[in-house]
């Protein structure tokens, strides 16, 4: 596969609208995020639609909604949209409570292409490395960062691993396991 211009636009794209964002409780920006789930796309066999969606996978749900999902749709393809909007667990403002607004995304899961799917589970890879990785630095004090508190983010990350476990089973679904079994043990 050639990867061609689209990808360079969409990267800078997604930097322009993530600029001023960072990973949850670190001084990481949220750029190098999305690169990683692009490249976790392209490494586990996802086309250049896919990787472009992982970079811009969170671009509708953090920055402007249905307007950006727009704009990707005119700037890089319905197939693209397609999957940016399949990665997005609300569009309503305000989003719904935590724990109803997780369990409906994980129910949806099991109606999505292979496509969206694949670039789902590269972002919810890359997020369960990072609580681990955080974890062995700060501890327990990690989960202060997250809406679900410890329970509920091992909750969410244990669902999502049995349920990657059923649609998208391999390398990139185990490489998941072993982080998520890592820090909810």
């Amino acid at each position: 596969m050639i990867i061609t211009d689209r990808y360079n636009e969409a990267l800078s794209y997604a930097e322009t609208l993530h600029r001023n964002q960072f990973r949850k409780g670190t001084s990481i920006p949220y750029i190098s995020h999305l690169m990683t789930v692009s490249a976790l796309v392209l490494e586990h066999g996802g086309d250049e639609d896919q990787a472009i969606a992982g970079l811009l996978h969170d671009a509708a749900e953090d920055q402007g909604g249905e307007a950006t999902l727009a704009n990707i749709k005119t700037r890089f393809g319905g197939s693209v949209a397609a999957i940016v909007a399949d990665c997005t667990d609300s569009w309503e403002e305000p989003k719904p409570e935590w724990r109803p607004r997780k369990e409906a995304y994980i129910e949806s899961l099991f109606k999505k292409p292979q496509a969206s799917l694949l670039v789902s589970l590269a972002d919810k890879t890359h997020n369960a490395e990072a609580i681990l990785h955080d974890y062995h630095e700060i501890g327990d004090d990690i989960w202060a960062r997250f809406t679900g508190g410890k329970d509920g983010t091992h909750w969410y990350y244990q669902t999502l691993k049995d349920s990657f476990a059923k649609l998208i089973p391999g390398r990139l679904q185990q490489r998941m396991a072993n982080a998520v079994d890592w820090f909810v043990q």
